[in-house]
């Protein structure tokens, strides 16, 4: 459920921890996690975080979709599943959407289409949707990529998600496919 600033004050009372302080406790404890399992859990945490409005100046300005991206480059397909899941997420915001391509993240993004794993497949395709406009669409919108996007409009048979997702893409973003 999104949230703003009266219901977080009623969920959390009068001695909750504050949004933005729990979401540092979250950065801190990813930064400073030992083992993998810990870091999928705490990124996993804050890629659920993503999907609120009420947290996007949060995230922000806590530099966690420097940390999404910084995920989506690890060799462990958990942290890339769950990093561009938090972009996904986070991108349906024109100035989440401006910080990640500021930053270089479309090319990363890009890479995820060919990952293994079927949500970090699906979580590219959305994230692509989102930061698809008309400052960044040649980057985007490379033959190469749109071929892979084509594929999986295609393939729904083998995942109806995909597909679907897939094609809702190409809809929005590539004209001569109308």
């Amino acid at each position: 459920m999104f949230t703003n600033s009266q219901r977080q004050e009623e969920r959390t009372g009068k001695y909750g921890t504050p949004r933005v302080q729990y979401l540092q406790e979250l950065v801190t404890q990813f930064q400073n996690a030992s083992s993998e399992e810990s870091k999928e859990r705490f990124v996993a945490n804050l890629a659920n975080f993503a999907y609120d409005p009420f947290n996007f100046t949060f995230l922000r300005q806590l530099n966690v979709l420097e940390l999404f991206l910084d995920c989506i480059t690890e060799p462990n397909e958990k942290l890339v599943e769950f990093g561009v899941g938090g972009l996904c997420n986070a991108c349906v915001d024109p100035a989440n959407a401006a910080v990640v391509t500021q930053c270089s993240g479309i090319p990363l993004i890009i890479q995820c289409l060919s990952s293994p794993v079927r949500n970090t497949v699906n979580y590219a395709i959305g994230a692509l949707y989102y930061l698809c406009n008309a400052s960044n669409k040649e980057e985007i919108l490379k033959p190469e990529v749109v071929k892979v996007i084509k594929r999986y409009a295609a393939a729904g048979a083998v995942s109806v998600s995909f597909s679907n997702l897939a094609q809702a893409f190409l809809d929005k973003h590539v004209p001569e496919h109308q």
